[in-house]
């Protein structure tokens, strides 16, 4: 591989991309850096702010060869490190792939796993959505371990049942908690090779025709999660990638007022919430401004991932709901259909149909090139089968 080759030039080397779910470990791995701070870029210099969203030291320098504080410049300081700035001497492209993270203060839970349907999280606990939403958001405390008391294991309990159920029965008797944290705990206690076994015997003796498809839907993501090298409780977060800043762009206008992504205001809602929380904690603030400020963090990050979703989405300056993470990447205009895939058209071979003088007239013609894109698959299946390939 020459000197100049990255890994844009080598993209055609990829064959795939598979989506599954990461670790604390792997977003730290990915990451160059943490973001501490919600400001963006300095509005005097126009530079970006150290440790903020934009920060060179975490995602490279703005301008080819150069660091930020200008001590090095040029070709000859390649991959030095500046003493004074602590940014790279590299290429200012490094911008559209370096990524950061923010370690959060509370976990909180991946909306897609338990506001999407089927709700993955909901059939792994067997807990309908509405159970699992005031535990996540700090209404309602659920039985992690009843010890021995009457209580059941999952059992909701609000404030003033868990007051009274620990007052019955002592203050160490059970173990009930809310929020993410509750959610982990009871992942973590998960066993799926005996859930999967469970659901297996349930389902050889219902008799329910719902009952069975609920089963089988449950089973179907017990048995994905045991094929996968996934575990359940990375579906709550301890920290969250910051994508790279090229990719939710500040752009200066000729009015003089800047352009900014959507992503850079969701963002700054999280550190700023994040960084509150660390203070909250600090402090030794009261249990419940530390529950309410753990539950606006919760509802930050939803907006981060799936703005949508959200019961009350977070709205800009014009009174739309912010695009979220979720939003650049599915439909018409998404990373994968716009970007990936190719064009749309190449697919549909829009033109005008004609009569052939060979063709019956339930027929139509297919040029060679479309019928090759169409059936691209098949194709290939085929001329393996044959050695071909």
């Amino acid at each position: 591989m020459s000197i100049g080759e990255t890994t844009y030039d080598r993209i055609n080397d990829y064959t795939a991309v598979k989506i599954s779910l990461a670790r604390a470990h792997d977003i730290r791995s990915w990451s160059h850096g943490e973001v501490k701070k919600p400001e963006t870029i300095n509005y005097r210099t126009y530079r970006p702010e150290k440790d903020g969203l934009f920060c060179e030291k975490i995602f490279g320098p703005e301008k080819d060869w150069e660091c930020s504080c200008g001590k090095y410049r040029g070709m000859k300081y390649k991959g030095m490190i500046c003493d004074r700035c602590g940014v790279k001497i590299t290429q200012s492209k490094v911008r559209r792939k370096r990524m950061g993270h923010i370690e959060l203060a509370a976990p909180v839970v991946h909306i897609w796993f338990f506001k999407a349907l089927p709700s993955r999280l909901g059939a792994l606990l067997n807990m309908k959505t509405t159970s699992l939403e005031k535990v996540i958001y700090y209404q309602d405390y659920v039985v992690i371990n009843p010890g021995d008391t009457p209580l059941k294991k999952q059992q909701l309990l609000t404030e003033e049942e868990f007051r009274a159920a620990r007052q019955q029965y002592g203050e160490g008797a059970f173990e009930a908690d809310m929020g993410a944290e509750a959610i982990r705990k009871l992942l973590t206690d998960l066993d799926l090779v005996k859930l999967s076994q469970e659901l297996r015997a349930e389902l050889t003796d219902t008799k329910s025709k719902q009952k069975r498809k609920d089963l089988i839907n449950r089973l179907k993501i017990v048995e994905a999660i045991r094929d996968s090298e996934n575990r359940p409780e990375w579906m709550v977060l301890d920290v969250i990638p910051v994508i790279p800043p090229d990719l939710r762009p500040l752009v200066l206008l000729d009015s003089g007022n800047f352009a900014t992504s959507d992503l850079n205001d969701l963002y700054r809602r999280i550190i700023n919430r994040n960084n509150r929380l660390k203070k909250l904690v600090d402090l030794n603030a009261p249990e419940v401004i530390i529950r309410n400020e753990k539950r606006m963090l919760q509802q930050s990050v939803d907006a981060l991932f799936d703005n949508n979703r959200c019961k009350r989405p977070v709205l800009g300056s014009s009174n739309r709901p912010l695009k979220s993470l979720t939003d650049m990447i599915k439909g018409k205009q998404g990373r994968f259909r716009e970007n990936l895939l190719g064009k749309r058209v190449d697919y549909s071979a829009r033109s005008v149909i004609v009569v052939g003088p060979s063709l019956r007239l339930h027929q139509c013609g297919l040029p060679k090139k479309i019928a090759l894109e169409l059936y691209q698959p098949f194709i290939i299946r085929r001329l393996k089968e044959l050695g071909h390939a």
